[in-house]
Formats: C-alpha cells, sequence, structure tokens
C-alpha cells in the first residue's frame, strides 16, 4: 500500500456516513442494482440493504455487467441482503431508523421536503412494480420525485440517485461531512480491510485483532 493509496481511504472514510442507507426491494436488473451502489459510494453510504428478487438468485457482483456499472463501488459499500422487505423496514425502523419510500400515495410528498440529516433509508421498489404497499405502507413517509412529462415514471438508478445526492446536499448544509461518522475504532477496522482486502479475512479466520497500521499504511510489528 502506497502512503497516496493510504490516504485516500482514510479521506473517503472520514466521510462515510452510517446513519444513511437504502434498501432496494428485489431490483433485479444488474446494471440498476450496480449503479445504485455506484451512488451510495459517491454520496459516502456505508452500507446498503437489498431484497433479491423472489427467484432466489444471489446478488452477484462479480460479472461483467455489475464491475463495468458500478465502477468497482461493491468492493467499498457492503451490501446486506435480506430475504423479506417488511421484515426489514420494522427492523431498521427499531434501530432508530426512518424508512422513506419511494411511492406514490395520498400522504406522499416530494423528496425535497424530507429530512435526510436524520437516520434515513431510501426504499426503492423493483424497476416495473415499485414498492411492495406493505412496505410502503409500514414505511415512516413515502416520498416522490415530481415529474412534468409524458411518462410519469424514473429508472430505479436515476431516482435513487436524485434523492441520494437531495441527503447529501442536505448532509452537507448541517456539517455531516465535517468530521468522521465512524468512531476511531471502526474506521481503522475499514481502514485494514479495504487497505489489506487480501489479508484481512485471514485474520478473521484466525480469530485474531488487525494489526495496527502506521501514517503511511504499512502494517506494524
Amino acid at each position: 500500500m502506497t502512503p497516496e493509496r493510504y490516504a485516500k481511504i482514510l479521506r473517503v472514510l472520514s466521510k462515510r456516513q452510517p446513519t444513511l442507507t437504502v434498501l432496494m426491494d428485489q431490483v433485479n436488473k444488474p446494471h440498476n442494482l450496480s449503479a445504485i451502489v455506484r451512488t451510495c459510494d459517491a454520496v459516502g453510504v456505508l452500507t446498503a440493504h437489498a431484497v433479491p428478487p423472489g427467484n432466489g438468485k444471489p446478488l452477484d457482483f462479480e460479472g461483467n455487467t455489475f464491475e463495468a456499472t458500478s465502477g468497482s463501488a461493491h468492493k467499498w459499500v457492503r451490501v446486506q441482503t435480506h430475504t423479506d422487505t417488511l421484515e426489514t423496514v420494522r427492523e431498521l425502523q427499531g434501530q432508530g431508523v426512518q424508512v422513506l419510500a419511494t411511492h406514490l400515495s395520498q400522504r406522499s410528498v416530494d423528496y425535497r421536503e424530507a429530512d435526510y440529516t436524520q437516520p434515513t433509508c431510501v426504499l426503492l421498489g423493483a424497476e416495473k412494480w415499485g414498492v411492495a404497499d406493505a412496505a410502503a405502507d409500514a414505511a415512516d413517509g413515502n416520498i416522490i420525485i415530481p415529474m412534468f412529462g409524458m411518462v410519469q415514471s424514473l429508472n430505479v438508478s436515476v431516482a435513487a440517485a436524485t434523492i441520494l445526492f437531495e441527503a447529501q446536499r442536505q448532509r452537507l448544509a448541517a456539517g455531516m461531512y465535517d468530521a468522521p461518522q465512524l468512531s476511531p475504532e471502526e474506521l481503522a477496522r475499514l481502514a485494514f480491510e479495504w487497505g489489506y482486502p487480501e489479508l484481512a479475512p485471514k485474520y478473521r479466520e484466525r480469530g485474531e485483532a488487525y494489526p495496527a497500521l502506521d501514517g503511511d499504511g504499512q502494517i506494524l510489528g
């Protein structure tokens, strides 16, 4: 690892927003999934969530389509998979996270009216069907992107980018990128995993703590 690489890793981790995430409800097109993850990386999302399509096909980020579209962003944004969207919504709410579903309903508001400085999960639906009604009803709010064209919907990855960059705008204005949101211990752990992806699994398999790194990212000891 070069000092420049290590400095970049620390700089990126210092901007990560552990209280901002997305939940992809059966998003099934590889290029959309990867484009969403790429946007997550751009705005500082630490962990994304996904309920894979009902056919049971696992998420695979090693295929050419994923790799080309994500720009390898999946290496820097953990995607945690779940089996049920409604249960995941309730689990996130139990952790104090507000869930905002991209869904048209009587209680929908302009996406810019939401407060993304709170712990927030943006719930995104499958390309053809959108967010499931039960999950949208359970969400803390429903948000929409106003449109004035003949077509009244956006590609799910475009919608995700639009909303997440509004969240970034609000968080920048609130100073939430000015100081690390991760604890020093979490930041150090991730810095090692990002800097030494081949070594980190070996330490975990042996149940050993990661070694400390010096100011240039070199392993001490």
